[in-house]
């Protein structure tokens, strides 16, 4: 569980795999009241919504069948895109994949900004902030995402961007304890709780505080051929995403017992799931401060669409870089929320 929702946000710019060895319902099945979710990843505190609006009998009041479909190496997005899934859990790939052509839009808003972290141990005297890491060792999944956001966060700060990188996969953490490595990426609200549940002492340092745009680090996607063909099943669906994350805001320990009933095997760790949700409650990620739940902010939505295109790592559908800036307004939308 260690690297979960890590994984999740790193592999972010990585081409789509399109084949799949399991067969289910296309998106617009016969059965139209019954809907396909895909998850990104193992089920984690995340996905905590989707299993408190099963169990509270939020889509049978909605008059629908909800399968969440076991996690599989294909992505949630091409799943949605190639129409073998309604609905999906992506993260900011989702960018790359619908300016490449997927058939992917934005249409909640699981957290409301950026989970992500830059990190160092707190012993480490010599680095103060990121422009400390200058010359020093990244441990990572050495994508270009990887690269281009290290790199802008240490120019942030008033450093060069000038570092090392060494693809460590599952083992950076181990690597950054025993100072094989200088500094890493942690997801806040699993490995930043992980860590702090295990006495691990460690400094954070927030993207936003140098200069990289906010994000929806996790949303739900679906796609623009099954948005037109059920547009009231997508509503009602939606609706009781919404009722099911804010319960889970408004009741974090029962909902946290919801997940883990839900999901023995995967989650066996209960204090991390626990104080995970705390986190997530208590640091207005599901739910901002201002009570927004689910919705997207246009300009937020668009800036990290904005950074990606101009660190170069968007391609179209041949794999060129894009050199016309795409309408990422058009990427989400709310239209298919309570109220819209």
């Amino acid at each position: 569980m260690h690297t979960l929702t890590r994984r999740l946000t790193l592999k972010l710019l990585i081409p789509a795999i399109a084949a799949t060895s399991w067969m289910i319902a296309p998106a617009v099945a016969a059965d139209a009241k019954t809907v396909n979710l895909a998850l990104d990843w193992t089920p984690n505190t995340n996905h905590v919504g989707l299993y408190v609006a099963e169990a509270k009998g939020y889509f049978k009041d909605a008059d629908l069948t909800v399968n969440i479909l076991p996690y599989t190496d294909t992505g949630a997005a091409t799943l949605v895109s190639n129409g073998l899934a309604d609905f999906g859990i992506a993260g900011v790939g989702f960018y790359s994949q619908r300016a490449a052509g997927a058939d992917i839009k934005g249409v909640y808003a699981v957290v409301q900004s950026d989970t992500g972290r830059l990190v160092t141990e707190a012993d480490r005297t010599d680095i103060k902030s990121p422009k400390d890491l200058d010359g020093k060792t990244y441990g990572g999944f050495g994508s270009a995402w990887e690269n281009a956001l290290v790199g802008s966060i240490i120019k942030g700060d008033g450093g060069k961007g000038d570092f090392k990188t060494v693809t460590l996969g599952t083992s950076a953490y181990e690597a950054l304890g025993n100072k094989t490595v200088d500094f890493t990426l942690e997801i806040l609200t699993w490995e930043g709780v992980q860590a702090e549940l295990a006495g691990e002492k460690l400094n954070t340092f927030k993207y936003t505080d140098y200069g990289i745009p906010d994000q929806y680090t996790t949303l739900i996607v679906s796609s623009e051929k099954y948005l037109k063909a059920n547009p009231d099943n997508a509503k009602a669906f939606l609706a009781a995403v919404q009722k099911g994350y804010a319960y889970s805001v408004d009741h974090p320990d029962e909902a946290a017992k919801i997940l883990i009933a839900a999901n023995p095997d995967v989650l066996t760790d209960a204090k991390l799931v626990d104080a995970s949700m705390k986190m997530l409650v208590d640091g207005h990620f599901l739910r901002s401060a201002d009570g927004v739940i689910g919705t997207f902010e246009p300009k937020k939505a668009s800036g990290i669409g904005e950074y990606l295109f101009k660190s170069g790592l968007l391609v179209d559908e041949n794999g060129k870089v894009l050199t016309e800036k795409p309408d990422f307004a058009s990427y989400i939308t709310n239209d298919y929320l309570p109220g819209k």
